[in-house]
């Protein structure tokens, strides 16, 4: 599935501004000083500034980095979906035209991981760290039932109809969890989730995830980094919509195990399990403990 992402007009970001890459806009947002950097990776049908409460508090102590890749957000269009690699070098090559040295701790939400694993692949001395909020993982049909795994996650994906029907519901659930942030960015990134682009590009990202899981199986595991996983076990209503009690519960189980497991296979790896909120809810209703994390791998990587 290739979507060509034509919507003609772009929604237009309350702050941050454009950093041209191989001939497209990508939109780039950094606050705070110092390193190593941290950037963070948004999940399919996520944008830079939903993450961009945690941005502010992390800037307290070092750079933060949140951005839009091509075909997505406020960024320029760009055909949709697209391989890891692609996405990796893209970020890799923002990061150097914004003049912001590495190495840097990667900060992966949902499918962001994916993206997280192959710029660690590729670049692996320039990744300081690893904070990881419920990211995706190549591993994850080794550990959770056939009923929650990669494949059947894509076809038990909502459809461009029940995702417009769901728009009001959508729209509420951001106006909960952005509480905090200022009126301008809340405003525009409630309208980004209830638009077009927002249906458009989160349905044809979502369907790259067993492809992405093969692309990342071809070469090396995570670096031995610092690493920090999140494993949030509370219920997020889109996942409870989409399957039985039993299999959201063998999910979590299994996702809990394959986090374990990540952390195990580096020198410094610590998993800090959430039972208080869900996959979606993550960065608003515990920021405090993102960032914590995220503050722990940049002491630890220093330190290093």
């Amino acid at each position: 599935m290739t979507n060509e992402n034509t919507s003609s007009t772009l929604l237009t970001p309350p702050l941050g501004g454009f950093q041209e890459v191989d001939g497209r806009r990508l939109y780039v947002h950094r606050s705070g000083s110092g390193g190593p950097a941290v950037v963070f990776l948004p999940g399919a049908s996520a944008i830079g500034l939903d993450y961009y409460g945690i941005q502010q508090e992390v800037a307290r102590f070092t750079t933060a980095v949140v951005y839009d890749r091509a075909g997505t957000g406020y960024s320029d269009e760009a055909p949709l979906p697209r391989s890891a690699a692609e996405v990796a070098t893209e970020l890799r090559e923002l990061l150097r035209a914004q003049g912001i040295p590495g190495p840097y701790v990667l900060v992966p939400h949902s499918l962001g991981g994916a993206y997280a694993h192959r710029f660690a692949q590729l670049f692996p001395g320039e990744v300081a760290g690893l904070v990881w909020l419920d990211a995706f993982h190549r591993d994850w049909d080794d550990f959770v039932p056939a009923e929650a795994s990669l494949a059947a996650s894509v076809e038990m994906s909502p459809t461009e109809e029940q995702l417009r029907q769901a728009l009001p519901a959508i729209r509420q659930m951001c106006v909960e969890l952005l509480v905090d942030y200022p009126q301008d960015v809340r405003d525009a990134v409630i309208e980004y989730h209830v638009s077009d682009r927002w249906i458009h590009v989160g349905i044809a990202e979502r369907v790259s995830m067993p492809g992405l899981a093969v692309e990342l199986k071809a070469a090396e595991d995570l670096p031995d980094v610092p690493v920090i996983a999140l494993t949030p076990m509370g219920i997020d209503p889109g996942q409870q919509a989409l399957m039985s009690e039993e299999t959201l519960q063998a999910m979590h189980d299994g996702k809990a195990r394959l986090d374990a497991a990540m952390v195990s296979a580096v020198s410094r790896g610590e998993q800090r399990i959430l039972p208080d909120t869900g996959h979606s809810q993550l960065c608003f209703e515990r920021a405090d403990a993102v960032v914590q994390a995220i503050r722990d791998v940049v002491d630890w990587a220093g330190r290093a």
